[in-house]
């Protein structure tokens, strides 16, 4: 009896152990969830194309779509054995992995520098072949799509259009842009394409769209109007980074939003992270709150990743603010929190917002 009675114990304290592991990792920012889906901006990395079909190993990260698309090169005969022996080393040595994908691609490209035609888009139409049947797991999909349909914009790092064709089998006219388009990313930028997805470094299905190194976004980065547009979002749009591990480090994020836009830490995204490590983990939440960056964690498995992504969903989805219409963050108050809105107003005792002015003293950039 008395064993019973210590075994209900231990199963009880485990189980209490449990629940509470499970309340503690389901407690959502405020700050957050009070956004309107309007307000927000999602971009999405591997992490997201890894949940959604993780039985293609060149979406769990851009290292294993660099070593893919290698292994695809050596299979179809496009790249010279030593070349690929070469690119193998780098993989495993070099830190920028964007920088070997850009080396990749211009090596089965073109001397001429153009990127059409090139081997690389062959080789990730290996990589990438029959992308629809292996979605298993759409949670994050169907969580992001329903963020979309009240407002939500949403831009990828990543070269797969999962979210397109998922959305396309959803019923929604769901449109793959890239930064070549001007016409098209104005449209977007100024929330005209609601289901529309702007992939920065191209799509794997569209070989015009795809750049070769940095150099080749000269177009869009001395366009003032493109420029604009895009850095305005990062000043009233909150960005929530969803899979993203490189992204920050990534040279065409930088120059799109990073490198310009000034007093980055009066402006307030978050980001999603997998807490492997206590120290690394709350070093980056420091070094992110520099940059007006709220960094999350989702849990310490990346199979709680899903699951988070969709209560978080639920939760935003849910809030309704009686003056959502009057003050949000498209208002000249930018990214501030309703609640702040509010309180800025009635001390002014003025049913409009003033206008903020902000320093002209920028910060450094990551």
């Amino acid at each position: 009896m008395l064993i019973l009675l210590i075994l209900g114990s231990e199963m009880d304290s485990s189980e209490r152990s449990t629940i509470r592991s499970e309340q503690k990792s389901r407690k959502f920012l405020k700050s957050l969830i009070r956004k309107q889906p309007r307000d927000l901006l999602l971009v999405i990395g591997t992490g997201v194309s890894a949940a959604v079909a993780p039985g293609i190993p060149a979406l769990c990260s851009w290292r294993s779509c660099i070593e893919a698309v290698i292994e695809a090169a050596e299979q179809l005969e496009v790249l010279h054995p030593g070349d690929v022996a070469e690119f193998r080393k780098k993989v495993i040595k070099d830190r920028d992995l964007l920088v070997v994908a850009h080396d990749l691609i211009r090596k089965m490209s073109p001397r001429t520098g153009d990127t059409k035609p090139n081997f690389f888009q062959d080789c990730l139409m290996e990589v990438f072949d029959n992308l629809e049947q292996h979605i298993q797991n759409p949670v994050v999909l169907q969580s992001i799509l329903r963020l979309m349909e009240r407002g939500t914009m949403v831009l990828t790092t990543n070269y797969d259009n999962l979210l397109e064709i998922f959305g396309q089998q959803q019923g929604k006219p769901m449109e793959s842009l890239d930064l070549k388009d001007k016409d098209k990313v104005l449209q977007w930028a100024r929330g005209h394409i609601k289901y529309g997805v702007l992939h920065i470094h191209g799509l794997y299905t569209d070989p015009c769209g795809m750049v070769l190194d940095p150099s080749g976004y000269k177009d869009v980065t001395q366009d003032p109007e493109v420029m604009e547009v895009l850095q305005n979002l990062y000043r009233t749009k909150s960005f929530l980074f969803l899979g993203c591990g490189e992204t920050l480090r990534d040279q065409i994020f930088q120059a799109l939003f990073l490198y310009t836009v000034k007093n980055k830490v009066d402006l307030e995204h978050y980001m999603l992270v997998l807490k492997e490590n206590e120290d690394h983990f709350f070093k980056l939440q420091a070094d992110m709150l520099l940059h007006g960056i709220k960094v999350v964690s989702y849990g310490d498995c990346f199979k709680q990743f899903p699951e988070y992504v969709q209560d978080l969903t639920a939760q935003i989805c849910k809030q309704r603010s009686p003056d959502a219409d009057r003050v949000d963050s498209t208002t000249l108050l930018g990214t501030s929190c309703v609640d702040c809105a509010k309180r800025k107003l009635g001390e002014n005792g003025t049913d409009s917002p003033k206008r903020i002015k902000q320093s002209d003293n920028g910060i450094p950039t990551i």
